[in-house]
């Protein structure tokens, strides 16, 4: 009998959570996944820092790639059980049938997204942030006043877009691009004065991909609640409940936290442009 009890335990302990909130059963052999046995998670190509490192989600370097091994791990999955597939950003938050089990690529939640999708609790608070040349015009902005007189750029579908629209409405219509990469080419060719991004995001592009570019500022959280990133699901896919529980317990032994100041310490010390 002891021998069975022990053997119970030990299936336990190896298959991670084993009841998620609201019931949901989270041993890893009863998890709903795309391939079973295997945890299949989305993101982007390319999957730039400080996200991920080195364009390969795979190897558990970057903030993202890190924080979803890490999830992988509280529900009982090794390295060598998880796979990634290409999920473009403008395709994760389209309604209909995913090829991943989740999807983790700096994806903000917002009420229109999970309309036709769900999220995870959120993983990372977040800030917008404007990038410009140190010669530029935009450079010397410190208000939102300062940054209405810009062109300004962003990536279509983005929260970035958003905040243009509906926070600083500059006089200017804001230019849109299909990627981030887009709205780069078109700050280093003159066509706008600066490009609005996520915080850590900012500081990769003045940092490591536009030589003489700086952060300019940051800007002010909307509302009560800050802008956050979450987990993307399929709707109604009971696996949430269970990241949700996983992503709570790395909270509250401070893996998450440290994971953050590992890969993301350098991305706060920005000022903010004030209303």
């Amino acid at each position: 009998m002891f021998v069975a009890v022990l053997a119970m335990v030990i299936a336990a302990c190896s298959s991670g959570t084993t009841a998620g909130s609201g019931g949901t059963s989270c041993a890893k052999g009863d998890l709903r996944l795309v391939t079973p046995g295997v945890l299949t998670i989305g993101t982007d190509d390319p999957a730039f820092p400080p996200w991920f490192e080195e364009n390969d989600p795979s190897n558990g370097k970057g903030f993202e790639s890190a924080v979803a091994y890490a999830v992988a791990k509280e529900l009982g999955f090794s390295p060598d059980e998880v796979t990634w597939v290409v999920v473009p950003f403008n395709n994760s938050y389209q309604p209909g049938e995913k090829n991943f089990d989740f999807d983790i690529n700096q994806i903000s939640i917002t009420p229109e997204r999970a309309q036709v999708v769900d999220f995870s609790d959120g993983y990372y608070n977040v800030n917008q942030a404007l990038v410009a040349f140190d010669t530029s015009p935009a450079a010397s902005a410190k208000t939102m006043a300062d940054v209405k007189k810009l062109k300004l750029g962003a990536q279509i579908g983005t929260t970035s877009l958003q905040y243009i629209e509906n926070e600083i409405k500059p006089d200017t219509e804001p230019f849109v691009y299909d990627t981030n990469n887009d709205a780069k080419l078109a700050m280093e060719a003159g066509q706008i004065d600066g490009i609005v991004v996520d915080l850590p995001t900012a500081f990769y592009i003045s940092a490591v991909e536009i030589e003489g570019s700086s952060v300019v500022g940051q800007f002010p959280s909307v509302g009560d609640n800050p802008e956050q990133f979450g987990m993307l699901f399929q709707k109604d896919n009971p696996l949430r409940a269970c990241v949700n529980d996983a992503l709570q317990k790395l909270k509250d032994n401070g893996e998450l936290a440290g994971i953050e100041k590992q890969w993301l310490s350098d991305a706060t010390g920005a000022p903010v442009i004030t209303p």
